[in-house]
């Protein structure tokens, strides 16, 4: 395989990794506009913390690292660390405006915990079940 072929191959598979809705992009772009940040990226990461151990969170920021792999989603660009990009494959980041709440949420498939977050993004599954204590919710 040549290094074109290679690079090709690992640009596809991390475009892979999150889908940004077309809200998503119009919010990012417009945070980017209000605050006049230009030559940002959107950050995606995963932290420590949570019942399950992982915080999925998002930034926007200029401090790009050569181990970051970054990629164009609907012209925004969105990086993302090596440590954090397999807790991201498969996932959606939307931006949601109906009245009663408003923010990014992200749809992830990828399940890290027994379905409960405990009030914190940790959980890609449903959590259904949080708040009645039955996962150590409080």
């Amino acid at each position: 395989m040549s290094t074109v072929e290679s690079l090709q191959l690992k640009e596809a598979k991390i475009s892979e990794a999150v889908t940004l809705t077309s809200a998503a992009v119009e919010a990012v772009q417009e945070l980017f506009a209000q605050q006049e940040l230009e030559g940002y990226a959107l950050r995606v990461f995963v932290q420590g913390g949570g019942c399950s151990g992982v915080q999925f969170g998002m930034s926007l920021e200029n401090n790009i690292r050569d181990t970051d792999t970054i990629f164009d989603s609907q012209g925004v660009q969105v990086v993302v660390d090596n440590t954090s990009i397999d807790y991201w494959r498969g996932a959606t980041i939307d931006f949601v405006d109906n009245g009663l709440e408003k923010g990014f949420k992200i749809d992830n498939p990828n399940p890290v915990s027994n379905g409960c977050g405990c009030g914190s993004n940790s959980s890609a599954a449903s959590s259904d079940n949080c708040g009645d204590g039955s996962c150590g919710c409080n």
